[in-house]
């Protein structure tokens, strides 16, 4: 995806028929720091969700429409193209990425749009950021205006699509992890500058492994939002536009419990820095400790664990993990392991790598 392309040359281009994936991702390091303007470490994962999108004709009244199936639900969706109304559950996402790619010039057309995935929902492995990428690059392939809007941009619209339709105000770590995603390759995300930096993940016989701890999450209806407000309060009270901008000292002069969130945001960054470093030397068991490490500010500053999710972690750590933590925004979802040569998966457990990012597929 890239800006730039003659008109006559982007319409060459429009299909009957587009296929797009959009993996889900796993953070390593940073979380809550997106919206922050901070610092994170992830990577994109092998699972993740394809969208099929078929052509399909105006109907009798000159109207183009938007039929959707969602294969792993077995539930369906039709609307109109030209005003999708507000929807809940995988709903908001499909009509809110039409909608904002409407808002964005890129007007989509009328399309069958054929949805699976293999990502846990609710597993803090991003989902919806999947979902909403891959509705946008099969939709924009349909139309043929995919070299219209580059990936930074287009993880700011699925973004909008998180944050206005479906009621969570997420930042763009999900989104960047899905369309920056590269193989052997962590990613270190800057959210203040939105520049990508690659980090080779060597594992030489060590595991990341995911842990799902069975209770489920959604960020627009957990603390999610709630710890992005006391943040925003934080950056108030001291008078800086963002958590980056403030200092160690600073931060001492914060209530309870701004105080700790900031602490939180603050640490992870620096968790970030150390842990790409010791990727650049390979030293893992220091990766290990910064995983514990950022679990418990998540658990302590952030507040955002459960009874489930720690007895999910100490699970992993009795299995063998030299280090474990959360993942995604809190509340639930699943626990990522560092596991040594050697270490026994624990039973239920997958294993991650890093993969590709976004892509079309052929077929």
């Amino acid at each position: 995806m890239a800006s730039g392309g003659s008109p006559d040359a982007r319409q060459a281009r429009a299909r009957t028929h587009a296929r797009a994936f959009a993996p889900g991702r796993v953070c390593v390091i940073g979380e809550h720091t997106d919206y922050n303007d901070g610092l994170a470490l992830a990577l994109a994962i092998a699972e993740g969700v394809t969208v099929d999108a078929r052509r399909i004709e105006p109907g009798a009244d000159g109207a183009e429409r938007v039929r959707a199936h969602a294969l792993d639900l077995d539930e369906h969706d039709e609307f109109a193209l030209s005003d999708p109304p507000p929807a809940e559950g995988w709903r908001a996402f499909v009509r809110g990425t039409v909608a904002e790619l409407q808002r964005a010039g890129l007007r989509p057309v009328g399309a069958s749009l054929t949805i699976r995935g293999d990502v846990p929902r609710g597993a803090g492995m991003s989902s919806s950021a999947a979902l909403e990428i891959a509705l946008a690059l099969a939709l924009l392939a349909l139309a043929g205006t995919e070299a219209q809007i580059g990936r930074t941009e287009l993880a700011r619209l699925g973004s909008r699509v998180e944050n206005e339709w479906a009621g969570a105000r997420t930042g763009l770590l999900d989104q960047l992890s899905s369309l920056y995603g590269e193989r052997e390759q962590a990613l270190r995300i800057d959210f203040q500058s939105l520049s990508v930096d690659l980090a080779p993940l060597r594992l030489d016989g060590w595991r990341l492994v995911t842990l799902d701890s069975g209770e489920r999450r959604a960020n627009a209806s957990s603390g999610y939002n709630r710890r992005r407000e006391e943040c925003a309060r934080a950056c108030e009270l001291l008078g800086v536009p963002s958590l980056r901008e403030a200092g160690p000292a600073q931060i001492d002069q914060l209530p309870p419990p701004l105080l700790q969130r900031a602490r939180h945001v603050l640490s992870d960054n620096d968790r970030v820095e150390r842990a790409v470093a010791a990727l650049r030397v390979g030293d893992l068991p220091g990766l290990a400790r910064l995983l514990n490490e950022s679990h418990a500010s998540l658990r302590d500053d952030m507040d955002i664990s459960t009874p489930t999710v720690e007895a999910t972690v100490r699970r992993m750590l009795d299995a063998g993990a030299a280090g474990a933590r959360l993942l995604g925004g809190g509340f639930g979802g699943s626990v990522l392991g560092l596991l040594p040569p050697h270490a026994a998966v624990p039973a239920g457990a997958r294993e991650v790598g890093p993969c590709a990012g976004a892509r079309l597929l052929e077929g």
